[in-house]
């Protein structure tokens, strides 16, 4: 397996237009993604860019960043065409989509999705989940919800489901984190289809990669990582960031 994961970032995110340089204790919020992907030691890490700044700001940083076409309209379109400029050979079979608002992401999750395609033959696809954070959870359509087939370790399960709907029952319910790993044939495949049902119905992509028939398996992570939306997100970053000096 020979991995390479991209960050896709573009400033004109709708709840808060240009996250991607939104200041985190004096890091640029991409530039700190760029570090915690870059620890996890999961293979060569780029940032797939929409805007020039931000190429910018990563090469400032001493790191590596692509542009691509700001009008793509997907996270999984900017993925591929970064792709085709850093690898036309196919050298990387194996693709680590990480989130560019995920400024303190444990190396230690992205390392478990990346062993969940490497240890998992009939995996095409990995991502990562966290138990609820509160019973408020189980209700909130803003929480993603994963059902999973678990392993008897309780580390990982193939899912079965993802949803905005209420789930039910004593079992625990898994928050859906952000994080794909991809089979490139797997990613090729996804990207080529058009929305599904499924994934028109509940406003979540990754549904039609399940009516696709591609395997969907994840990996649990022991808490959600801070995801930076809206201002009071970037607040609650920034606050995190001054503790860590503490």
């Amino acid at each position: 397996m020979n991995p390479i994961v991209l960050i896709p970032a573009r400033m004109a995110a709708t709840r808060l237009p240009g996250k991607p340089l939104a200041d985190i204790d004096g890091v640029p919020m991409i530039v700190r993604v760029l570090r915690q992907a870059q620890a996890a030691n999961a293979g060569p890490v780029a940032v797939a860019a929409g805007d020039p700044e931000i190429v910018e700001a990563v090469a400032k940083a001493g790191g590596t960043a692509v542009l691509t076409d700001p009008d793509l309209p997907s996270g999984s379109d900017r993925i591929l065409a970064a792709l085709a400029q850093l690898d036309p050979g196919r050298e990387h079979d194996v693709v680590i989509n990480l989130q560019g608002d995920m400024p303190f992401v444990s190396p230690a999750v992205l390392a478990a999705c990346a062993g969940l395609l490497e240890r998992e033959a009939s995996c095409d696809i990995a991502t990562v989940v966290a138990p609820e954070a509160s019973p408020h959870d189980r209700s909130n359509p803003d929480v993603v919800k994963a059902v999973l087939s678990m392993q008897a370790d309780g580390r990982s399960g193939r899912a079965l489901y993802f949803t905005r709907s209420t789930l039910h029952g004593d079992q625990p319910v898994w928050r859906h984190i952000g994080i794909y790993g991809y089979r490139r044939a797997a990613l090729e495949r996804f990207n080529a289809a058009p929305p599904s049902p499924l994934e028109t119905r509940e406003k979540l992509e990754q549904l039609r990669a399940l009516e696709l028939g591609l395997s969907i398996w994840a990996a649990v992570a022991d808490d959600a990582p801070i995801s930076v939306d809206n201002p009071s997100d970037l607040e609650r970053a920034r606050q995190y960031a001054r503790t860590l000096h503490e």
